[in-house]
């Protein structure tokens, strides 16, 4: 990390890479983040020249929000959870929707160091991508990272989030 950045070298470099190549492709991009917090909005907006790019973000860290912002519904919370990739798919869509962007990309997940359960322990992250205009099968992945710390979580969800960008 150098004096000018905000971020890790690495996310730096990566976000440039999601900029240029979406900016190469016509692509706006929207973001629905809880676990991350912000991190990769701000991870894009980094980048001199993101507003090409970066239509905007969401941060819906509580459920509440998820469901007041993204539409998300209720009976996928309680039924799913919001470590699920049925609601990571719920607010990657919600994010789509409310936004002018043709890819939207969600991100829930336990950062720990508590919070987290048998089935769904620390380091569980979900992922979902939704492009506009797609009426496949939703893109969606569950992935487990080591609990090694909190900050150590987030970052790897924000490097997941940022590859789930390329085109």
């Amino acid at each position: 990390m150098t004096l000018e950045t905000l971020l890790p070298d690495d996310i730096e470099d990566l976000a440039r890479r999601v900029i240029e190549a979406n900016m190469a492709e016509g692509r706006k991009v929207a973001i629905a983040e809880s676990c991350t917090g912000g991190l990769v909005s701000a991870a894009l907006t980094e980048i001199p020249g993101s507003s090409a790019v970066f239509d905007r973000g969401f941060v819906t860290y509580s459920n509440e929000a998820k469901m007041e912002t993204l539409g998300v519904p209720l009976d996928i919370i309680e039924t799913f959870g919001a470590v699920s990739v049925a609601c990571a798919w719920a607010m990657a869509k919600g994010a789509l929707a409310r936004s002018e962007a043709d890819v939207a990309i969600a991100i829930s997940g336990v950062a720990g160091p508590t919070g987290g359960t048998k089935l769904k322990p620390v380091g569980t992250v979900v992922f979902a991508r939704v492009k506009r205009g797609d009426e496949g099968e939703p893109e969606g992945e569950l992935r487990k990272f080591d609990p090694t710390s909190r900050a150590d979580i987030r970052r790897q969800a924000t490097v997941c989030a940022l590859e789930l960008l390329m085109p």
